[in-house]
């Protein structure tokens, strides 16, 4: 019950509160930058795509800790969702410095990350482990590519997804070494297929 609770303040949190970061930033430190219309738009949208990334994986994780009976793996995920809950604070953060705005979906994001996260805790917390290994390099590879496409003037939205994309890896590293399965590839294909999805859709809405 406990536990149930946890997930049910994460999720009114996420969508409804204004998150708060545990730690500051990356760009607060950087000054304001000006950028063209042009430039602002895609900065936006990026950085919106990123904030709903953000929104999964406090789904993903906090399904993942309902789900599994090994203390340590529960500690462990909730360590991360608070890690990528400054991810999400500094992504909402930036949509504010570029006078943008988060997904109108998000409510749709998070019960779809935490759905799945149920089904695949559900096989075993080494299947699940195995998807959080491979949601994260599939993150990690697209926020590489925000990198080469964001503006180059835009510091501060560089920052936050050069920070992002390091923290990724490291979670990825976390759940392999914990014991993660490798997931099949029609898995691996659905899981790219759907992201493409969300960040298309996101992207606008």
């Amino acid at each position: 019950m406990d536990t149930l609770l946890i997930a049910a303040d994460s999720a009114l949190r996420t969508l409804f509160a204004r998150p708060r970061a545990g730690e500051p930033s990356p760009a607060r430190s950087l000054p304001a930058v000006d950028l063209s219309v042009e430039q602002r738009r895609l900065s936006s949208a990026l950085m919106r795509v990123n904030h709903v990334g953000e929104v999964c994986a406090q789904g993903l994780y906090m399904a993942q800790s309902c789900v599994t009976r090994d203390p340590q793996l529960r500690s462990d995920l909730l360590a991360a969702a608070r890690e990528e809950t400054d991810h999400l604070a500094w992504t909402r953060e930036r949509l504010d410095a570029l006078g943008s705005r988060p997904s109108l979906l998000n409510p749709l994001w998070f019960a779809g990350a935490f759905a799945i996260g149920l089904v695949a805790a559900r096989v075993s917390d080494q299947a699940s482990l195995g998807f959080v290994v491979e949601t994260e390099r599939q993150v990690s590879a697209h926020l590489q590519g925000h990198l080469r496409r964001l503006p180059e003037a835009d510091l501060p939205s560089r920052a936050i997804v050069d920070r992002m994309q390091r923290d990724e890896e490291r979670h990825a590293a976390q759940a392999q070494a914990a014991g993660a399965l490798p997931l099949p590839p029609p898995a691996r294909w659905l899981m790219k297929a759907a992201a493409k999805v969300m960040t298309t859709t996101a992207h606008y809405i």
